[in-house]
This record gives structure tokens, C-alpha cells and sequence, in this order.
């Protein structure tokens, strides 16, 4: 099964002396770094209409590139007969609610049992999608909705959306203390200096850093926590859980960025107490996504229902 793809993009000035790999996966959205380093080296992704065979080859700005390559079935993703609420579909994409701990793309020590392997059981075509139509990606212990292209012209389309900020998402988080009302965190992220597997808010002159933005609105506040709605206007990796962490609110149940012996809660009952402290995963739940089918251009507000650790832990903070 394969599918043809063109694309051109010419190169912003700001990326002279940037190498063309690192630029393209920002040009063309959807596909991963080793894929297009790969066709680099084929001679289907050109300079000026050039094949210029090293993916480390350094671009001066302004240069138009150009992709004409196939999609093919991915040989090592397989379909699996694993169980996708699916919240809303056409015939062009669909939404799925991503259960927690489930991982969404395979990957080293997760090669089965993850979002990519239920999608392409339950829709075949999707094996000449990149990650599957997936058009962004949850952390394996976040749940909710999930924005899924079922070819790759509308992949684009809503890539190009994401990119423009045109796709809202929002989120409920359970966190430590009890922020303002409202406010906007606007801080750049980066990987950690130290630790490469977490990201770290970084000065905005570190050429690794991106700008990164996040809005919250207090929703309830309970005695020590609070549950928050987030809305993302940008999507970097771990961005609700490092901004708000950074702001001295982390999520109950974030083993990476929660620091240690800094929280607590005043409460009369160790139980509950007990099961703050020790929440298997950070409380964050991608509750909704609006945006405008990039096809029909009717305006969608789709919804998914918080999973039952989660909705059980607020209806015990509701009853204390």
C-alpha cells in the first residue's frame, strides 16, 4: 500500500546555517527526522531542485525544498486487536480518547500494546499515514483526546492548523496548591542541561530552547490542591507539567517533576491523604479539542470523559 506525497517549503532566513534535516522536520510536519534524513540520502527531498545526499548539509536561508517520495504500509508497526473509544469520525479523521499508560507510538522497550497498533487494526488504511494520521501526541500516562487524519492531505492540513495554533486543546490538571484565578505562563522550554529525558524552562537565548505558552483558569480548589483547566497555545514536550511545576504548582502523581518532600495537604483523612501522595500517574487528562474541519469547515467541540482513577480521586477531594 503506498502514497504519493509533493510538498515544497522554502526556508525562513532565520535557519541560514541550520542543517537541512533539522529544517525540514519543521518545514514538513508529519514525518520523522530518520525519515527524511532518508530521503535526503535517495535524492527526494532537494535544495533549488538539487539532490544533495548528506542530511548535515548546511542551508543559508531562502532555499526552496522540495519532497516528492511514496508513503509505504510501516513494515514494523502491526495492527492489534486493542480496544479505541472513538469520539467522534468521518471520512476524513476521527478522534480517539487515549486511555492512561497507554504509550502512543512504538518505540524502544514500547514495540506493541501502543495507540499506533490499535489504529491501524481498527482502520487498515491509515499504515501509509506517518504515526498513523496521529497529528499530535499525549505522554503515556496522560489520557484523553486525541486528533487522528485518516489520509495524508488532511494530515497536512491539520498540521498546518496545529502549527498556526488553529486547533484549541484543553486539559484538566490536578495540581498542588492553589494558583491565581487565571493566568499565562510564557516561558521558553528545552531539554534539561543535565537530564536529557526532562525538559526544563531555559533562557531564551539558548539557541535549543522554543517558546513555549500556557493558559489556566482555577476550576476548584480543595484543601492543598486544586484542579485547573490548562489550554495549550503551543504543544512542546511535557509543557503543562514543567510550566506549572516551574510556578510551584506540579501535578499530584508526577513522579518526574515533582519535587520532593515539598508537598502536602492538610487533611483529616490519612487516606486520602495517602492516595495523593501516591497516584500512579500526573493527574492531567486532555479533556477537549475545538477546531474547524479543515474539509467541511463545520466548527467541532469534541469532549472526552475523564478515566475512572481520576474522576475517583476528585469525587473523594468533592466528599472530604
Amino acid at each position: 500500500m503506498t502514497e504519493q506525497i509533493s510538498k515544497t517549503a522554502s526556508v525562513p532566513a532565520q535557519y541560514a546555517g541550520q542543517r537541512l534535516d533539522q529544517v525540514a522536520v519543521q518545514l514538513f510536519s508529519g514525518f520523522s527526522r530518520g525519515q527524511l534524513q532518508q530521503w535526503i540520502r535517495d535524492g527526494l527531498l532537494t535544495v533549488n531542485g538539487s539532490a544533495v545526499a548528506k542530511p548535515n548539509f548546511r542551508l543559508a536561508g531562502s532555499e526552496q525544498l522540495h519532497l516528492n517520495a511514496e508513503l509505504t504500509a510501516h513494515g514494523d508497526d502491526l495492527p492489534e486487536d486493542i480496544p479505541l473509544e472513538i469520539l467522534y469520525a468521518d471520512e476524513y479523521l476521527m478522534v480517539v480518547n487515549k486511555p492512561p499508560g497507554m504509550v502512543v507510538h512504538p518505540g524502544a522497550g514500547n514495540p506493541d500494546g501502543t495507540l499506533v497498533n490499535a489504529l491501524l487494526n481498527h482502520d487498515p488504511g491509515l499504515a501509509v499515514q506517518p504515526r498513523a494520521g496521529i497529528v499530535h501526541r499525549l505522554d503515556k500516562d496522560t489520557s484523553g483526546a486525541l486528533l487522528v487524519a485518516r489520509n495524508d492531505a488532511v494530515r497536512q492540513l491539520l498540521s498546518a492548523m496545529l502549527k498556526a495554533r488553529d486547533i484549541h486543546r484543553y486539559y484538566l490538571a490536578l495540581v498542588w496548591g492553589r494558583p491565581d484565578q487565571q493566568g499565562t505562563i510564557d516561558l521558553p522550554l528545552g531539554r534539561h542541561p543535565v537530564d536529557r529525558v526532562r525538559m526544563a524552562v531555559r533562557p531564551a537565548h539558548d539557541h535549543t530552547a522554543r517558546q513555549a505558552v500556557t493558559h489556566f483558569r482555577l476550576g476548584k480548589s480543595f484543601n492543598g490542591v486544586s484542579l485547573l483547566e490548562v489550554k495549550l497555545e503551543t504543544g512542546r514536550t511535557h509543557q503543562i507539567r514543567v510550566h506549572l511545576t516551574h510556578q510551584g504548582f506540579p501535578l499530584v502523581g508526577d513522579q518526574v517533576y515533582q519535587r520532593k518532600n515539598t508537598v502536602s495537604r492538610l487533611d483529616d483523612s490519612p487516606g486520602l491523604q495517602h492516595q495523593l501522595n501516591h497516584f500512579p500517574r500526573q493527574c492531567l487528562h486532555a479533556f477537549k479539542l475545538q477546531w474547524v474541519h479543515p474539509v467541511t469547515d463545520e466548527e467541532l467541540q469534541v469532549e472526552a470523559p475523564l478515566p475512572e482513577d481520576f474522576k475517583g480521586l476528585l469525587g473523594q477531594l468533592e466528599c472530604s
